[in-house]
């Protein structure tokens, strides 16, 4: 198997608050090199730190069609910068045969199973994240940290 992960689950300072998310079981997938690793908002153009954004008026699939927006806590809209960054996800997936992926749960971005709901008050929503949309849109099993590490217990 080749997984794609995000680079804050291997210990690099990508989040938006400038730290990191380090799963040092996950992390041993590069060690081992079996995994590449990317964080779709930095290879969008967007830096670190940077405000938290989350997805207002849908899901990321409604991002991907643009009937929903990512806006960070200011009122930009990175739409565009998390869609940039969900295609280079891809693209990276697709060049090196990954067969799974692993993202950060509950990110705009890479939130799996949920995300924040657009009030930035911490309220979760059972949602995708923009580049967890479009993976699964281009049949990628993709899966949270925890999922990934509720894998390796027998």
């Amino acid at each position: 198997m080749k997984y794609l992960i995000s680079a804050c689950l291997i210990g690099q300072n990508v989040r938006y608050d400038g730290q990191n998310s380090l799963q040092q079981k996950i992390q041993q997938l590069i060690v081992d090199q079996c995994a590449v690793s990317i964080c779709p908002e930095m290879a969008g153009g967007l830096s670190t730190p940077r405000l938290a954004a989350e997805i207002i008026g849908g899901h990321g699939e409604d991002v991907l069609t643009g009937k929903a927006h990512v806006l960070d806590s200011a009122g930009l809209d990175v739409s565009n910068e998390f869609i940039r960054g969900a295609y280079h996800a891809l693209q990276l997936a697709q060049k090196y045969q990954v067969t799974h992926v692993i993202l950060k749960a509950n990110s705009p971005s890479c939130g799996s199973k949920f995300i924040y709901d657009g009030s930035f008050n911490g309220t979760k929503i059972l949602s995708n994240g923009v580049t967890a949309a479009l993976l699964k849109q281009h049949g990628y099993q993709v899966m949270t940290e925890d999922e990934f590490i509720q894998t390796l217990t027998p």
